[in-house]
Order: C-alpha cells, then sequence, then structure tokens
C-alpha cells in the first residue's frame, strides 16, 4: 500500500495519493461541520459563537502539534527517496520522543490558561460560561490529535495515504452520531458535542497506532534497537521546529483576529463561526494537495529526481490554480444558501455578514492555493525557514490590516475581511520572487548521515 512516488507518471502519481488526503481532510471538514451546524441549529447563536470560538483557539493549539509532525514527515520522505532505512527509523523514534513530550508540556499549559483565554480573546460574558465548559472537555483530546498526526505523518511520508483516510472515515461516522445523541438526546449541551469529538478523536489516535506499529515492526521499541541518536533530533527538531513555527504562526494570527472578531459581539461571532466553517471546508483539497504535492517533492529530493521535481511542480501550480478558480465561483455564487444551513433564517443580520465574509474570501482562492504549494516547495526542500517568512508576510499583514480598516467606520468589520486575500497576495509575491532569484541554489542534493 505504500507509494514510491519517484517512479511512474509525475501527476497521476500525485494526484492518486492526494486523493485520499483530500478525502481524508473533507471527512474531518465534516465533523468539525457538524459540532458547528448542530450546535448553531439546536443551541443557538451564543452557543454557535462559543464552539466557533473554541474552534479557532483548538486550531491553533493542534497546529503546533500539526507542524512537528509535518515538519517530520518531511524528513521521513526524504529517508524514504533515498532509501535510508535506519535513518527512517531513528528519526521515527526520535520524532515521537521529541513531540509526544511537547504535548504533555501543551496539555498542562491549556488547563492551566483556561480562565486567561477569556480575557486574551474577549469573550462576552453570555457566551463565556458555554465556550469554558466545552474547552474544559476539548483539551482532554490533545493528546489524541498528537497520536493521530504522528502516525498518518509516518505513513504518508512512506507513500501510504489510504489508511489515515479510513480511520478518519470511522472517526468522521462516529462523531456525528455521538453529536446528534449527546447534543439532542442526552441534552448535555455544548460540553456533549465537545465529549463527542474527545471521543471520535481517540477512536482515530489509537487505531491508527494499532495499526502502524503493526504493519511497521521497525518502529516498535525492541531490545537494543530504541535508542536516540542526537544528531537524528537534532535533524528532526531543525525540519520540525521551523515547520512548527510556520503553522502556530500562522493559526496565532487567526486567533488575534478572533479576538478583534469577538469584539463585535455575538451576531459577528456567530457569523464569523459558521463562514470560516464553509471557507475551511471549500479550500481545504488544495491544502492537502499542497501537503501531498511537498511529499512528492520531498521523496524526489531524496531521490536526487530534478527532472521530476520540475514537473511536479508545473503540473501542481495547474491543477491547483484551476481547482481554486472552479470553487471561488460556487462559493460566491451560493454563499447564502451555505449560511443557511448554519443559521436560521430568522438571524437575517448573521447570514448577512457570513455571506459578506465568504463573498470577499470566495473571490481569491487562487491566492491561498498559491500558497499552500509554496509551503510545501520549500518545506520539502529543506528551507522550512521560508515558509516561516511567508507566513509571518501574509499572517502579520492580515492582522495589522485588520486592526487598522475595521477601526475606520465606513468599512468595519469588512476590514477584517479584505485584509485575508491581501495578505495571501503579498505572501504570494515574497514566496515566487525567492523561488526565481534562488532556484539554483534550491537543488542542493542532501546527504546520507553515516
Amino acid at each position: 500500500m505504500n507509494r514510491d512516488l519517484t517512479k511512474g507518471p509525475v501527476m497521476a502519481s500525485m494526484l492518486a495519493f492526494a486523493v485520499p488526503m483530500i478525502l481524508g481532510d473533507l471527512l474531518q471538514q465534516c465533523y468539525n461541520i457538524a459540532d458547528t451546524l448542530i450546535v448553531g441549529r439546536y443551541l443557538g447563536k451564543n452557543a454557535l459563537a462559543a464552539v466557533g470560538s473554541s474552534f479557532t483557539l483548538m486550531t491553533f493549539l493542534t497546529s503546533i502539534l500539526l507542524g512537528l509532525c509535518m515538519g517530520s514527515g518531511a524528513v521521513f520522505s526524504i529517508r524514504f527517496g533515498q532509501r535510508d532505512e535506519d535513518g527512517l527509523r531513528e528519526g521515527a523514534h526520535a520524532s515521537f520522543v521529541l513531540i509526544a513530550g511537547l504535548t504533555v508540556a501543551l496539555n498542562a499549559g491549556a488547563f492551566l490558561c483556561l480562565d486567561w483565554i477569556r480575557v486574551f480573546l474577549r469573550v462576552p460574558d453570555e457566551v463565556w460560561g458555554m465556550m469554558r465548559e466545552y474547552l474544559a472537555v476539548i483539551f482532554c483530546g490533545i493528546a489524541a490529535t498528537f497520536l493521530y498526526n504522528y502516525f498518518a505523518s509516518f505513513l504518508r511520508a512512506v507513500g501510504n495515504s489510504v489508511v489515515p483516510l479510513a480511520f478518519l472515515a470511522v472517526s468522521a461516522g462516529l462523531n456525528i452520531a455521538l453529536d446528534l445523541w449527546f447534543v439532542l438526546g442526552l441534552r448535555r449541551g455544548a460540553a456533549g458535542a465537545a465529549e463527542a469529538t474527545v471521543i471520535a478523536q481517540y477512536v482515530s489516535g489509537l487505531g491508527i497506532a494499532a495499526y502502524t506499529l503493526a504493519k511497521h515492526p521497525e518502529l516498535r521499541p525492541a531490545k537494543g534497537q530504541f535508542r536516540l541518536r542526537w544528531f537524528r533530533v537534532r535533524e528532526i527538531a531543525g525540519f520540525s521546529i521551523l515547520t512548527c513555527v510556520q503553522q502556530s504562526v500562522m493559526n496565532l494570527g487567526i486567533l488575534l483576529v478572533q479576538g478583534l472578531v469577538n469584539s463585535f459581539g455575538p451576531t459577528v461571532m456567530a457569523a464569523f463561526a459558521a463562514a470560516v466553517k464553509i471557507d475551511a471546508f471549500a479550500y481545504m483539497p488544495v491544502q492537502d494537495f499542497g501537503n501531498a504535492f511537498s511529499t512528492f517533492i520531498a521523496q524526489n529530493y531524496g531521490a536526487r529526481q530534478e527532472t521530476r521535481i520540475r514537473a511536479g511542480l508545473h503540473g501542481a501550480v495547474a491543477a491547483s490554480m484551476a481547482f481554486c478558480l472552479v470553487v471561488s465561483a460556487l462559493v460566491f455564487a451560493f454563499a447564502r444558501p451555505l449560511m443557511g444551513l448554519f443559521v436560521e433564517a430568522k438571524e437575517a443580520e448573521t447570514i448577512l455578514e457570513g455571506v459578506r465574509y465568504l463573498r470577499i474570501e470566495g473571490a481569491f482562492y487562487c491566492g491561498i492555493g498559491c500558497l499552500f504549494l509554496l509551503y510545501g516547495l520549500y518545506r520539502a526542500l529543506g528551507r522550512p525557514g521560508m515558509s516561516v517568512v511567508l507566513t509571518v508576510v501574509s499572517l502579520g499583514t492580515r492582522v495589522a490590516l485588520a486592526h487598522i480598516l475595521s477601526a475606520v467606520p465606513a468599512i468595519g468589520v469588512a476590514g477584517i475581511w479584505w485584509s485575508v486575500p491581501i495578505g495571501w497576495l503579498l505572501a504570494d509575491l515574497a514566496g515566487l520572487g525567492y523561488y526565481l532569484v534562488r532556484q539554483k541554489k534550491l537543488f542542493v542534493w542532501p546527504d546520507i548521515p553515516e
């Protein structure tokens, strides 16, 4: 089931690898949307605002783990392309120890800072009670998020994108069923939605861990084999920490914007909570395609296949831009009925604000599509620091412009929405400029460590 991306037709191989990843994250978005839809429809506007703000916070926290796992996955892919089995095994061990330790620290910090979150995010009084109740449960799933993303990153690095999809499909179905039971049947409110999510997360996390250890016995600790080699730890840290910084900076910027959104009150909070789920669902495929593209580039970088890398780059840009144009048109045209899925028709002001958000964001998905490819390219070529620079450009612009424009009475909250595509555009220009100037020096082939 493992796929060697250094052989075969370039685009066919990349797409065959990408499709299960895309389907998997669409399923994950489905169970995120299930929380929002069920809470928004049956618990009301304030509950929707509470869960929506919690989702933004959790996205930031889990992005730290996701970034570490993605960085490790780039190293795994390079070693797989080099056919360096010892390097792959030792790197996997080093990565697990490093990220597991950080997961424990992150989880402890999340609980300790629970009450401080209210001040940081400027959560209104009428929303905070439900939000705190939701977060107290959802934080319990951080360890499960680590397990799933770590083992999924390893499997994808060796070309297996199907098994992570299978476990995510089971988790998504379970989450939706438990959401309905806990919220509607047991009437456990926002906390019930969080409990459903955490249970589903542990099913996928523990399940994929058991599968990977069974199918890849070299990962299981064995006497005399499981030892940390510090140069492997440094290598993993070099990729993982910078990718983690990139992911967390990106989501910290979004979190800062969430605080600004919250200052406009529950109506704008609820509109943002619903619209951002639709937004994420719309561009999620191109984000996953960027991650699949990164694995393709990393394997071929390890195998020193420059011709395949360039062919993959050209094909990926064409495919990504075509997809973004189609999705932009669909989101712009169907913004109102999409908002109607989450918000009752009587909440006309909430729907109107959500539609405005979607039509501004949805018109510019080509910008984020290009940016995801640039992130994947620089991560795979051993330049994760450049991904950090692009993220700082994109999010720094977004946060600054959001505060400046929204303070202008004639613009108001729409300034927050316009800051996003402007940030994408500036980051794209920076990333493309760097590639054009430095492309000859990007293809310096990695050595196989002794």
